[in-house]
């Protein structure tokens, strides 16, 4: 909480081409969060690094998701959208975070095993402390709440240990952030292997729906995903396929899945696959067209930056210079 004021804050990496995963799990909820919450919005590129980029292309996606940030709804007049790496307490109050953060609760993050056996040959230190970053991403901004996935829960409860460890050290200092996840949308399975995450990194083309990938294409990609014996809609954990293409419908029709179920009763897998594309490629329509009018406009994308830059700093230096003073830095 800064002042009075309930925040909220959350960041997207650009690290490839983001995914309807993406999309519904993060970018599409952050518009409809109450107007008494201050929300900051970030592209998280200092995190993008703990994997190898090619500099020029993480320079274009760094445009490109602030793009889709504000084609998805975020309007930079009323929601903080910055870059994580203009704003330097980022990575000052990571390191300071470092030094209370315990290497056994490092080495428990499952997603740090999970990247280490994706990247044998990079298992750099970054992707070991990865998470304390997040931690000074959240509690730089006195994060009331968080929207995260469901794969995020472990960080988040990491960010909580650590405020509530300063906290009894020094005081109160950090706000200690509850999660938000989404009832819907929280977590997109691949549609080649439901069992598994969509991941923006998969190899298999099929597997994942991008934001901007063209619309027939789309539409191929769910014609083609994996579904499960019988002919039914119907939403069961033994039905993994089945359930994410309904998850997905439901995030992008509003219908509940009790709604399609009688919607698809009697209709076989290929009618509910079409209709699942058609409704996915009529909702990122809009989005598609108001990105590519943003990244012909380079001018305005980078004023937004400044500015939330700007804002993002005023807020973030207010926090390290407190933190800085308790533990006896000289300001």
């Amino acid at each position: 909480m800064i002042g009075d004021q309930k925040t909220i804050l959350s960041g997207v990496q650009p690290s490839g081409n983001l995914t309807i995963g993406n999309y519904l799990g993060a970018i599409k909820n952050f518009s409809a969060f109450p107007a008494e919450y201050k929300p900051f919005y970030c592209v998280v590129d200092l995190h993008a690094i703990t994997v190898r980029q090619v500099p020029a292309e993480l320079r274009r996606r760094t445009y490109e998701t602030l793009a889709l940030y504000i084609a998805s709804g975020l309007d930079p007049e009323k929601n903080v959208l910055f870059v994580q790496s203009h704003v330097p307490a980022h990575a000052e109050l990571g390191w300071i975070l470092d030094c209370y953060t315990m290497f056994g609760e490092l080495s428990r993050m499952t997603q740090f095993k999970d990247k280490s056996a994706k990247h044998a040959d990079n298992i750099n230190a970054g992707l070991f402390t990865y998470p304390v970053l997040m931690a000074a991403d959240i509690l730089l901004y006195q994060a009331d709440l968080v929207p995260i996935g469901a794969d995020q829960k472990q960080h988040l409860e990491l960010t909580r240990n650590i405020a509530d460890r300063f906290n009894q050290v020094y005081g109160e200092t950090f706000t200690v952030p509850e999660p938000y996840i989404a009832a819907t949308g929280m977590k997109i399975m691949s549609l080649q292997e439901p069992t598994l995450k969509m991941s923006k990194s998969d190899p298999n083309p099929n597997a994942v729906v991008r934001i901007l990938d063209p619309r027939d294409e789309i539409l191929r990609k769910f014609k083609r995903a994996v579904t499960d014996s019988g002919a039914e809609v119907r939403f069961s954990p033994d039905k993994p396929g089945v359930s994410n293409l309904m998850t997905i419908y439901s995030c992008f029709s509003g219908k509940t899945f009790a709604e399609i179920e009688a919607e698809f009763a009697g209709k076989g897998y290929g009618d509910f696959k079409t209709a699942v594309g058609e409704v996915t490629a009529d909702a990122l329509a809009p989005v598609q067209a108001e990105f590519a009018r943003l990244m012909n406009d380079k001018a305005y994308l980078e004023n937004v930056m400044k500015s939330g830059a700007e804002q993002a700093g005023y807020y973030a230096r207010k926090t390290l210079s407190k933190v800085r003073r308790k533990i006896g830095f000289v300001n």
